[in-house]
């Protein structure tokens, strides 16, 4: 069933309410729980439609994929109308916006996030992965638009993109919003948002500096929508926890213990620095690659993470139909090499294999000391992972809770005062 033959069946929900998409590399299910939480702060009643949650209108359900299929969205938005929801906010996956799921969608705000190295086993390139992002763009999807500029392709979809277009940054202040003063700790992040309505600060409780720009993006759609900028920052402000997403897993250890969805080079890099600052002691990362995905970002994933972290644990992630091994090699060959070239050639930063990822998870506690912090990173909030044919049930952030709690009762002394 196509798109538009949904939406006609469940009687074009998005016509009766506000549907803000928000579509980019990274970034999108934070920018759309920032949404969700800023609409509630301004009095809206909203749903959900993300990677990792739909919820809304007495709904609630763990997603198959990141934005459902055309029949599934539309009978959703159907039922967040019928229950009285005036707004949504959607993750809008590139492969979607391809497939036509989100065709007899009408939004009223499209939010761009940026646009890095990924999913080039389906697109190919990077211009034809960027068309597909910009072709959400147009004055027959969506009647307005909010663009990241903090990127090349922001900044030239900026220029391109049809309906009425606003844009934000941490970095240029000649965006119509921008971010300044921006103060990011262990306990998240603080920033004055500059905007055409005046300045608001922002004191984000989520962890990591990469959430600023999604924060930016998300209040520069709200406020493009008409709603208050000073009540949009106080509903951002409210959120306290994305799921997998730099996620804090806390059992009185002496040590902070993370797990983040961080599964590409761009992720890395916009998270990984902020991490090694953080880390008085030892950075100590559990990183994996997935099967049947783009393998031109295996290696970076390796390297970069090599690069930033003390001890990097390679892992199986979800081998999907490929040889775990095979995957293994190919990040563990790079990290290989970045740590050799960031030592110096001297011991320093240390590279292991351990198969499976349970004992990688428990090798990281288990020599994780004060000051020191531990990553598990790539999966984030998912819950199984597939070897073949077998799919088994596997949470990062359970199984390093479980962890923690093991090692404090071998090792009392890892468990602070």
């Amino acid at each position: 069933m196509s798109g538009p033959l949904s939406a006609s069946f469940h009687g074009c929900p998005s016509n009766a309410m506000r549907v803000f998409g928000v579509t980019g590399t990274n970034g999108k299910t934070s920018t759309a729980h920032f949404l969700e939480a800023g609409l509630a702060a301004a009095g809206e009643s909203s749903g959900l439609i993300s990677g990792v949650a739909i919820r809304g209108a007495g709904l609630d359900l763990r997603p198959v994929r990141t934005t459902p299929e055309a029949p599934m969205l539309q009978r959703t938005l159907g039922r967040f109308v019928r229950g009285g929801a005036t707004a949504c906010a959607m993750e809008v996956s590139s492969r979607a916006i391809d497939q036509g799921r989100v065709d007899g969608v009408r939004f009223r705000t499209v939010a761009f996030t940026n646009l890095g190295h990924d999913h080039l086993d389906y697109h190919h390139t990077m211009e034809e992965y960027y068309r597909v992002k910009a072709s959400l763009f147009t004055a027959a999807r969506a009647d307005t638009a909010v663009v990241s500029v903090d990127d090349p392709h922001g900044r030239r979809l900026a220029a391109e993109s049809e309906p009425p277009t606003w844009t934000c940054s941490v970095r240029d202040v000649g965006a119509d919003v921008y971010a300044e003063r921006v103060d990011c700790d262990g306990t998240g992040s603080r920033f004055t948002a500059r905007t055409p309505l005046g300045a608001v600060p922002v004191r984000l409780h989520v962890l990591g500096p990469h959430q600023v720009p999604n924060a930016l993006v998300a209040l520069t759609g709200l406020l493009a929508d008409g709603i208050d900028p000073r009540a949009a920052a106080e509903g951002i402000s409210r959120l306290s926890r994305v799921p997998g997403r730099c996620e804090p897993v806390h059992a009185g250890q002496s040590f902070t213990a993370l797990v983040d969805y961080m599964h590409n080079e761009p992720g890395q890099r916009a998270l990984l620095p902020h991490l090694r600052s953080m880390a008085t002691g030892r950075l100590i990362l559990v990183i994996g690659a997935t099967g049947g995905r783009d393998r031109t970002k295996r290696r970076p994933l390796g390297r970069t993470a090599a690069s930033f972290a003390d001890l990097v644990i390679v892992t199986d992630e979800s081998p999907e139909d490929e040889d775990p091994a095979a995957l293994r090699a190919e990040v563990l060959a790079s990290a290989r090499e970045a740590a050799v070239a960031r030592a110096g050639g001297a011991a320093g930063v240390e590279v292991v294999e351990e198969s499976d990822r349970g004992e990688a998870v428990a090798l990281a506690v288990a020599v994780a000391g004060p000051a020191d912090v531990v990553v598990v990173a790539g999966r984030g909030s998912e819950v199984s992972r597939r070897y073949g044919s077998r799919r088994d049930d596997f949470d990062d952030r359970a199984r390093l809770l479980q962890a923690i709690l093991e090692s404090s009762v071998e090792n009392p002394g890892q468990r602070s005062a």
